[in-house]
């Protein structure tokens, strides 16, 4: 286990600015033993040595009953041309269902923001342990979210593209840990490329990398928080792309999670094509 920190101060246990990198599941050394993965990946975020966790109860709040999880899929997929982007197939099964079966353990519910008319694809399972509702999602995908809000009373919540297929149990539970330590977090993940301004595409002028991250989902929140984040947005005419800008406009932290390159968004031809690659590995 390898971790880069920041110098910020600590809040909750979580260090603002951390980012925890993964080479291996800390739960299968020996001295995690005992531990349930979900715990042990509570004690890599906060450093805090947990061997009872009647005692700690951060860790009881883990459980699914706090979380609901919101995936707004109600865009038309106009860029990838294929119709609604929710029933679009990798690997033989719709997008949304990709989101929905990676999602459900870790939840008490499932909501998705639907096109008008469109029902969920026939092979979303509806025999999970968790409900999956389904609610008829805005124009656009930050009011599509808002929505969702309403829809739920979780304490807290994840947001989901139903574009990003490729989602692992440990990314959903090292977002729920750091949403719980600090009310707001995302995954992202550090830029690598070397990054441009155009200007009527030419080189206009280069754009250092370092601290640049590229944001991810899933996105994990205080359910409260980010609804208030949407109607402050809403009542000030603000569009963002995506949740965790306007909690950060609100002035609230917003944890890093460093995510991983497999959570890439399926949007145009090229990234579809690459997804059937993947798909056909993943496990």
């Amino acid at each position: 286990m390898t971790r880069e920190r920041g110098t910020e101060s600590r809040e909750g246990g979580i260090q603002k600015g951390v980012i925890e990198k993964q080479r291996e599941p800390e739960w299968q050394r020996r001295e995690y033993a005992g531990l349930t993965p979900q715990q042990a990946e509570y004690t890599d975020l906060t450093g805090t040595s947990l061997t009872d966790p009647v005692a700690h109860p951060a860790i009881r709040s883990l459980e699914p009953q706090a979380f609901s999880a919101l995936i707004p899929a109600a865009g038309l997929g106009t860029r990838l041309g294929l119709g609604p982007k929710a029933a679009v197939t990798v690997g033989g099964r719709s997008l949304l269902a990709w989101a929905v079966e990676a999602l459900a353990p870790h939840v008490a519910q499932v909501v998705v923001a639907l096109p008008a008319g469109l029902s969920l694809p026939a092979d979303v399972r509806t025999d999970l342990p968790v409900g999956v509702r389904t609610i008829t999602g805005s124009q656009t995908r930050q009011g599509s979210v808002r929505l969702l809000l309403e829809a739920t009373d979780a304490d807290y919540v994840l947001i989901h593209d139903a574009a990003r297929p490729f989602l692992s149990a440990t990314t959903v539970q090292a977002i729920q840990a750091a949403v719980q330590q600090m009310g707001a977090a995302t995954v992202a993940l550090p830029v690598a490329d070397s990054l441009v301004r155009g200007n009527n595409d030419h080189w206009a002028q280069a754009v250092p990398r370092e601290n640049l991250w590229a944001v991810q989902t899933p996105q994990g929140f205080r359910r409260t928080l980010l609804l208030q984040a949407h109607v402050q947005a809403q009542a000030e005419g603000y569009a963002a792309t995506d949740d965790a800008g306007l909690v950060a406009r609100l002035g609230h932290a917003v944890t890093l999670v460093e995510g991983d390159a497999h959570l890439f968004k399926v949007t145009r031809a090229g990234d579809l094509a690459l997804a059937q690659m993947v798909a056909a590995a993943w496990k």
